[in-house]
Order: C-alpha cells, then structure tokens, then sequence
C-alpha cells in the first residue's frame, strides 16, 4: 500500500535517489508528478519533511492511468523554462542529471534521452516477477540506432515492436550512411526535452500516452522531416523569415565536423537549403555507472542488494571493513570491531 516513489531502497524512499541526483547538479525547481491525490498526499508529506530548505519542490496530482505523456500533458501549464528535464521517479542511478541537459543544450537537440546497459538481471519490464538467475544472458529492452559518432538517436522500438521486423527508414540511412545498432542498451526514461516542441506534440498528438512508447520514436521518426512548430512557427517558415540560406550556411562554417542534420538541410548539391531537420541525440551512460529502474519485484530486490553492495556509495552510509552499515551518529573506539 506504499505509493511506488516511497518503497524502500536500502531505508530511504526510491524517489530520494532521484531527487539527490538533481539536487547534486544543481536542478533545485522541480515538478513531482505523482497518479492519485492518496499518493501524492503521502509523497508530498515526506518531501516536505525531508527537503526542506533544500529543494523547490511543486507536487502535481494527475489521475491514474494517464500515462508519462498524458501527465506532462496535465501540467503543461506549469513548464516555463526552454528545456525540461523529465525524470522518471523509480530511476536509481548515479548518473548526474547536469550532463544529460549539457549534451542537449550543445547538440540544440529537441530531446536527449539518456541510455545505459542493461542489468545482468535482465529484461524486467516485460519479464515476471519470479526470481531470475543473475548469470542469465541479458534480455532486451529495446534496438536501438544511432549515427557513426554515437551522438544521435536515428531508431528506436521498443515493447510489442520487438516481435516484429526492424524497419529502418530509408531517409535516415541515406543521410547518415551509416548505423549503428544494438539491442544491449536500455532507455533509462531520463529525457531533456525542447519544451515548446514538446507541448507542441502534446497538443497536436493528444493520444498520445506514453513517452517513451509514443513521443519519443515520433520525434525520431520525423527528425529529417520536421512537422513540428518551433516558437510557434513551421520550422520551414521560420527559417525563411530568418534568411534561410545564410542562416544554414553559418551553422557549417562555423562546425569543425557538421552532423548529418546540417549536411541533409542543405540539399543534394549542397548549396540551397531545402530541407527541415531536428536533432534526437542520445547521451550514453558510462558502463561504470549505476543505472537501474526499480520496475518490477525483481528490479527492487536486485537494486536492495546493489546499493548495500557493489552499488554502496549510493547509499549515503559508511560501511566497516567488515561491510556491516555504521549509523553516522556511531561513534567508533579504536578497538572496536564490528561483527556480521
């Protein structure tokens, strides 16, 4: 009966995990979205009592079942800045925020989503709850396509979409020329967005439900044919009200290596502008990093075990030679020797 943002990761709430992580990069105005007005109550109480002082945070009750999108659909109103950072609240990991929103402010990407390896665990989201062996062959959570230089996200199919053959749209391979794909990697549900194109989907793309499912492949999809307003304008008429071609000529003359959005925006022969881009780029999770979501009974038994153990500096405690947890209002003599 616990909501989900308060179960319990090595005695703290999951959601502390997330919430420690942005306050360390220095993110300090949050939204926290939570399903149900019980939950949100619960979850409201306990980040009052525990950060105040610290953090500013705005709780939001959205119904249940809404989904990711349908959620940020609901507080739409309450985003101002540029770009937003969404995080989903069941994330534990120890991967700072503040380089996934610098890797989309440097791309000037429409969304960056943060990737990382799958657990040893394996596939968890669309697994049973029942006990895994450890030594099991990863499973797969999504494949995934990114350019040569692994800074853009070119392909995305998740879920249901894994059963069926990999289409990959001839535009993209034409432009890029190359690709590089992999089914090792998982979404870690952390994604910068530009938020007048969010709202943008949103508003336009009202089934939407899902982010991850829904806008963010959209996004992918339509990358090299943007549909999408910018500052709402057409980014094909905005761009001509702006000088098209001097505008397209000055992003290449001052990129030492240009992307292939830049290259494809500027036609066959390389001179006239004809075309419309956005940029989906990827930020890549260290392999020496922590990166787990706490979505399934398994997930939260392994993520338990990981932050009392390899995964312990996670866990804001100090740990003996013997690994045993000390409190930090313990104090230690120094013949003193602690037992399992």
């Amino acid at each position: 009966e616990v909501p989900k943002a308060l179960l319990p990761v090595a005695n703290r709430p999951v959601l502390s995990y997330v919430l420690e992580q942005l306050e360390l990069s220095n993110i300090k105005d949050l939204i926290v979205v939570v399903e149900g007005a019980d939950a949100a109550l619960r979850v409201g109480g306990w980040i009052s009592a525990a950060y105040v002082d610290r953090l500013h945070v705005e709780v939001a009750t959205v119904p249940e079942d809404v989904g990711t999108a349908g959620a940020l659909r609901a507080i739409a109103h309450h985003l101002t800045a540029k770009d937003v950072l969404v995080v989903s609240g069941d994330l534990v990991s120890d991967v700072p925020p503040g380089a996934v929103t610098a890797a989309h402010r440097r791309h000037d990407a429409v969304v960056t989503a943060m990737i990382c390896s799958v657990p040893v665990s394996g596939l968890s989201e669309a697994g049973s709850s029942g006990a895994k062996d450890k030594t099991k062959k990863p499973g797969r959570y999504n494949i995934i396509g990114m350019d040569p230089t692994k800074q853009f996200l070119l392909h995305i199919a998740t879920g249901a979409e894994l059963e069926k053959d990999t289409r990959i749209r001839k535009s993209i391979l034409r432009a890029v020329g190359q690709m590089d794909i992999r089914a090792d990697l998982m979404d870690a549900h952390m994604y910068a967005f530009n938020r007048s194109v969010l709202q943008e989907v949103l508003d336009q793309k009202d089934k939407f439900q899902s982010l991850k499912q829904d806008v963010l492949p959209y996004l992918v999809r339509s990358q090299l044919k943007s549909e999408i307003l910018i500052n709402g304008a057409p980014q094909g008429q905005q761009a001509k009200e702006n000088g098209n071609d001097k505008v397209s000529y000055r992003i290449l003359a001052n990129a030492s290596t240009p992307s292939f959005h830049e290259l494809y925006a500027l036609g066959p022969n390389g001179s006239a502008p004809v075309r419309r881009t956005h940029k989906c780029c990827v930020y890549i999770a260290s392999n020496s990093k922590y990166c787990v979501r706490l979505n399934s009974i398994q997930a939260f038994m392994d993520i338990n075990r990981d932050v009392i153990g390899e995964a312990n500096h996670l866990s804001g405690y100090n740990f003996s030679a013997q690994n045993n947890i000390i409190h930090p209002s313990a104090e230690l003599g120094s013949k003193t020797t602690q037992l399992a």
